[in-house]
Parts: C-alpha cells; sequence; structure tokens
C-alpha cells in the first residue's frame, strides 16, 4: 500500500508499463516515461478524490478491457477486486460494474488521444535508420470504417448508411489513419461520418497534413493523389508516392524526359475552389513539378524527382509496401476486434477508439522491443501473437515484485521475438467464406415491431 500520493501515481505507472514489458533501460523501454504521463493527467484531468477507480487506474483497466478476449465490464470489475485484495485495500463491489463505466465516463477522450499520439511519434521517432527506407521514415495513409450500437447518440453523429431504412442499419463512422511504415504505429487519426461535406478521406488525410516532417515519404492510394493535397505535403518538406489518379491523363511523349516511361511534368494549379479567398488561392504556385512513370503497367505519381536517389523499381517495391496499411486495419479490425465498437454514446464511442489505438500502439512498442533483441523488422512478427502473450503475462507482470519483473520481461521479449511470421510473397485467398452461416431471413423491420408481430400472431393461434 503506497501512503504519498507521488508514490501512488508511480506505483499506478509502473503497473500500465510493466503490462507493456517497460522497464528502464534500452531504446524501446521509455514509452510511457513517468514525468510525462503524469504531465498529461495534470494537464488533462481534473482535480478528484481517489476512488476505486481514479483515472489512471481506469485507464489501465479500460486498455486491458480492448485487449482481453471477453471485453466485458464484469471481468474488468472482477480484475480490479482482486487488485484491491492483493494489496491489502477495501473490496470493491462485484454484482454491478456501474461504478467502472461511470469512472470511464469521467475519464476525458483527450487523455488517451495525448498519450497515443505521444507514443505513436515517439516509436516511429525512435526506429532505427535501418527500418526506414532509404533512410526516410514513410507514412501510410487510408481510411477504413466501424459500426456501433443502433442508438439516438450513435446515429445523430454518424448516421447509418441512406441504402438502409431507419430502424434497420447500424450507425456507421469513417476513420483516416497515418501509420507508420517501419514501425507500425498509429501516428495520427481522425473520425468523421460517412456522409456529409468534409467526411471523405480527402479531408482526412488534408487535416493530418501537419503530422508530417520534412524528409518524410507519404504513401497512399490514388484517390490521395489531387494537387492541393501533394502541395500540402510538399509546403511540409515531405514526399508523396501515389498512383496516378483516374480523371489525369498521362502522356510520356510531354515534359522532360528521365528514361522510358519516366518523365517530369508541370502541373498546373486547378481552379479556385468555391470556399477559398482569391487573396489566398494568390498564394499557391501556379505550377509544382512532378514525376510520372510507369512501372509494372501502373502509372506512379512522386516528388522524389531524382531517378538515382529513387529509380523506377524502387518506387514500385515501395508502393507495393502501402498495403501494409491494409494489414494493419486488419488487424486492428480483427484481431482486437474494434469493427464492431460496444458504447451506445457518441463521447463513449470516441474515446473507445481513442483507447484502441493506445493498446495497439503499446503492444506495437512491445514488438519494437523484440525486433530490436531479435535483429529483424517489426513487421516480421505476429502481432496476434504478441497481444496473446502479453495477455498471457499481464496477471504476472503484475504481481511480480520489483526485484524480479526486469527478469519476467526479459523472458517475454525474448519469448515475443521468436513469433516470426512465414515470408509468402506470393500468397493469395480468395475473398469467400467457406463456411454457411445460418439460412435466417433478414430483418426488414425494427426489432421491435418485429417482436410486436410474433406476439400478435401467439394471440390468434392461442387457443382459447
Amino acid at each position: 500500500m503506497k501512503n504519498t500520493k507521488v508514490a501512488r501515481i508511480r506505483h499506478k505507472v509502473s503497473m500500465l508499463k510493466q503490462q507493456f514489458l517497460q522497464s528502464d533501460a534500452g531504446l524501446f523501454d521509455q514509452a510511457l516515461g513517468e514525468q510525462e504521463i503524469e504531465a498529461v493527467m495534470r494537464e488533462l484531468v481534473e482535480p478528484h478524490r481517489e476512488r476505486i477507480y481514479p483515472p489512471l487506474d481506469t485507464l489501465r483497466l479500460f486498455v486491458g478491457q480492448v485487449l482481453s478476449a471477453d471485453r466485458a465490464c464484469q471481468d474488468v470489475v472482477g480484475r480490479r477486486l482482486s487488485e484491491r485484495v492483493a494489496q491489502g485495500q477495501s473490496l470493491s463491489a462485484l454484482n454491478t460494474p456501474s461504478a467502472y463505466c461511470e469512472a470511464r465516463q469521467r475519464l476525458p477522450t483527450t487523455v488517451p488521444v495525448a498519450l497515443n499520439t505521444m507514443i505513436g511519434g515517439r516509436l516511429e521517432a525512435m526506429t532505427p535508420a535501418a527500418w526506414r527506407w532509404q533512410g526516410r521514415c514513410v507514412k501510410l495513409f487510408d481510411g477504413t470504417t466501424v459500426t456501433m450500437p443502433d442508438t439516438p447518440s450513435n446515429q445523430k453523429t454518424y448516421p447509418q448508411s441512406r441504402e438502409q431504412k431507419p430502424g434497420l442499419g447500424f450507425p456507421i463512422a469513417r476513420i483516416g489513419a497515418l501509420i507508420g511504415l517501419s514501425s507500425g504505429a498509429m501516428l495520427a487519426y481522425q473520425v468523421a461520418a460517412c456522409k456529409g461535406k468534409g467526411t471523405g478521406e480527402q479531408s482526412l488525410l488534408m487535416n493530418m497534413l501537419d503530422q508530417l516532417n520534412k524528409e518524410d515519404v507519404l504513401l497512399a492510394d490514388a484517390l490521395l493523389a489531387t494537387w492541393w493535397i501533394i502541395h500540402g505535403a510538399m509546403n511540409r518538406g515531405a514526399d508523396i508516392v501515389m498512383p496516378q489518379h483516374g480523371v489525369r491523363i498521362t502522356d510520356f511523349a510531354l515534359g522532360q524526359r528521365l528514361g522510358k516511361s519516366d518523365h517530369l511534368m508541370q502541373w498546373p494549379r486547378p481552379p479556385k475552389p468555391k470556399m477559398m479567398t482569391a487573396e489566398e488561392y494568390a498564394t499557391y504556385p501556379e505550377f509544382i513539378t512532378m514525376r510520372e512513370v510507369k512501372i509494372n503497367g501502373r502509372i506512379l505519381v512522386t516528388t522524389l524527382l531524382d531517378p538515382a536517389f529513387a529509380p523506377a523499381r524502387a518506387l514500385a517495391a515501395l508502393y507495393a509496401m502501402r498495403w501494409n496499411i491494409e494489414v494493419d486495419f486488419r488487424t486492428i479490425k480483427a484481431t482486437l476486434e474494434m469493427d464492431v465498437l460496444r458504447c451506445k454514446s457518441q463521447p463513449m464511442v470516441d474515446k473507445e477508439i481513442a483507447v484502441y489505438f493506445l493498446a495497439y500502439n503499446l503492444v506495437r512498442w512491445a514488438m519494437a522491443k523484440a525486433a530490436l533483441l531479435a535483429d529483424i523488422l517489426p513487421r516480421m512478427l505476429s502481432f496476434a501473437g504478441a497481444k496473446r502473450l502479453l495477455g498471457t503475462f499481464a496477471d504476472q507482470l503484475r504481481r511480480t515484485s520489483d526485484d524480479q519483473v526486469r527478469t519476467l520481461i526479459a523472458t517475454v521479449t525474448a519469448c515475443m521475438a521468436t513469433l516470426r511470421l512465414p515470408h509468402r510473397p506470393d500468397r493469395i485467398e480468395p475473398r469467400a467464406k467457406k463456411r454457411r452461416p445460418k439460412n435466417l431471413p433478414l430483418l426488414t423491420m425494427p426489432r421491435q415491431a418485429a417482436r410486436d408481430l410474433i406476439y400478435a400472431q401467439r394471440s390468434l393461434n392461442r387457443v382459447p
């Protein structure tokens, strides 16, 4: 039992750090610095009394909840009760999870968002040069969607598809994410509805261009290869590699020839958008210089103009790595089971997404530590295996004394380094399911209306 407030905070931070193999030494042992966490909590959390679920414990339990196989709040309450008993504290109620749910509501969404941004940026910045593309940091962007319970609060902010009748669909949110290629860390993200102005992937990426640093390389698909996005990246000192947008015509007979199907072109500034003032429009250059290169039947556009630094085949190999973000989204949505959220109000949905991404980054940090130990790339390790291993040892790490925790962390790290993915460069799988679902009809009316209809039919069939 810790007697002072400072000691209690350090103990809570230590429990969170140990869960993700954080000790006091090594390149990847400072994801969760005590001073940084204390600074975030002081800035974003209002003064509070010591409850059964104080903010830092609530955050730790929330992270453990999204990583666990049983994501029920009742399971979290049971684990919290076992912690308090082990620490000689008073018992907490087990028959209701309402106190924990209320603690999650009190926790500001800005706390997991700030910690996630700090951890992701720090992890990507600390990656060795050997993990990067020609020594440069490559950042991937793409979008995905998640659904959530059909409640008025969720429907108001993230309305369902127009193709579905009211009461038959689920609220759906679009997430645009910037992920580091070398580390796999979530660097930044934005959440929006799937319809309405400013909710498309182009708008989400424009809002995150300030996350690009000088000499970064942005990888994205053809939808994002617009003049405004490319200029925004160049203005930050970053380069881009993307496929040619479908509406743009490429003629290799024009421009400055660099090689076969490889040339430089001047892209003119598009017409002024309606929402932009004439003064702001005049600040943009009339042309930007772009390189267009055809390789393996695909035309790539890039601001890497020097063919000696970035040959055509190197660009093609780099763009092929964009598929990693698709794998990352599959990891987040399938392995972490984030494809269907559980919270029933919009503020809690936003908080749940932030905690999922924080948990994802913490696992990625442990994987980077194991990869450095094994002298391999982090993406050669299994995320699902790393998540299982951390879950298996979580309780043991929490109970281990300070004298033995470093030995246990070293053991878990060494085990994680063995979880290598098989090398399957030519693997092809059909996008189809072999296992047939149950042949149930689709629900074509609101669930309550369907219940009322069943009750009415039973009443008619009842024998007097």
